[in-house]
């Protein structure tokens, strides 16, 4: 299964870090997300366009995750040449991603 059939994401940008959130549909959902989800697997995903590290916070009250991509939007999205390279973007991105269900 993807990630967008259990989840859905919210983003943020600043300059050159993308924040993105993982927030499981229902409870009952949250520890696969939990143990699929890690942030290898994000930077994995993501692949070499991944210009740093990715950091993965727990959020479980909410049944979140979050997620912090530095280097991820060659340089920011007013010095990007990209077409589209502000976090929400990635947000899609990220629930494209494969999960054992």
């Amino acid at each position: 299964m993807r990630l967008r059939d259990i989840a859905h994401s919210r983003t943020g940008d600043k300059g050159d870090t993308c924040n993105i959130s993982v927030i499981a549909y229902r409870a009952e959902d949250w520890p696969l997300i939990q143990s699929e989800v890690t942030a290898e697997r994000v930077a994995a995903h993501f692949g070499p366009a991944m210009g740093g590290n990715v950091v993965r916070y727990e959020l479980p009250q909410l049944h979140a995750l979050n997620f912090v991509l530095r280097g991820a939007l060659a340089g920011g999205v007013t010095r990007s040449l990209a077409l589209d390279a502000h976090g929400k973007a990635l947000g899609s991105t990220i629930l494209d991603m494969e999960i054992d269900g």
